[in-house]
């Protein structure tokens, strides 16, 4: 059986992760801050059927939680299979580059790239014992600044300074990650799931929560000829999913 952990689980794209991922015979540890929430989501899955998942208490912006959840994990698997780095926060609209308030920019940052760092390095050495080790962490394509640049791009004046440049922090983050971990049996990925109708966006996106995180599922189950360090946006580029950082 293969183990994995979700940040930020308990609902919306993170949720339905856990479901696909469970209906290809995972073992999802489901993250969560608010451990009742994350104990009502496996509610959920059980009442579906699906009943190997269990809640782990995880605020990631807490090294403590994370420490927390480490050992928890720790004592009950020998190794994880899977990291997906789902949390995230969008810190409120606008953000101006030239108004937006540098505390918006440090919250924003410390979810959106701190946390992953430190929950990442946390779980590691579960990861290592794995034979082949997935870690994905769930961007945006507003965090890649060739596109960001492209007049003809169609978000090109979707602009949220904070939110946008954390991810584009995130996709660096990704790159290098995946670069130290070249020559072991890692894959690690930066995935972009869409704009999709979630309480993050107000349900304003055009698509679909299954969908979306088929497209996060798709990265964390890749084989051992999977693609490693790239960045994949299938709202961008249907055709193959790859876009430019």
């Amino acid at each position: 059986m293969k183990y994995a952990l979700i940040t930020g689980a308990n609902r919306s794209i993170g949720f339905e992760t856990a479901r696909q991922l469970l209906q290809q015979g995972y073992y999802v540890y489901l993250g969560s801050r608010s451990l009742e929430n994350g104990q009502q989501a496996v509610a959920q899955l059980h009442a579906e059927g699906l009943t190997q998942v269990e809640p782990v208490q995880l605020e990631v912006t807490d090294s403590a939680s994370i420490r927390a959840a480490r050992q928890a994990i720790g004592q009950k698997a020998t190794g994880l299979d899977v990291l997906i780095n789902n949390a995230g926060i969008s810190g409120g609209f606008p953000q101006t580059a030239t108004a937006a308030d540098v505390a918006v920019f440090k919250e924003v940052y410390n979810t959106n790239v701190f946390a992953v760092v430190e929950t990442t390095q946390a779980f590691l050495d579960l990861l290592r014992q794995a034979s082949e080790p997935r870690i994905v962490t769930v961007t945006s394509s507003l965090g890649s600044i060739a596109l960001n640049a492209d007049p003809a791009w169609g978000y090109y004046h979707v602009k949220p300074a904070a939110y946008n440049s954390s991810k584009a922090a995130l996709n660096m983050y990704t790159v290098a990650l995946a670069y130290e971990l070249r020559d072991t049996p890692f894959k690690v990925n930066a995935v972009d799931p869409g704009y999709t109708a979630t309480d993050f966006n107000g349900h304003s996106g055009p698509g679909t929560v299954p969908d979306a995180a088929a497209r996060v599922v798709k990265y964390a189950v890749v084989d051992a000829n999977g693609p490693t360090g790239q960045l994949f946006s299938e709202e961008t580029n249907p055709e193959t999913g790859e876009i430019p950082w």
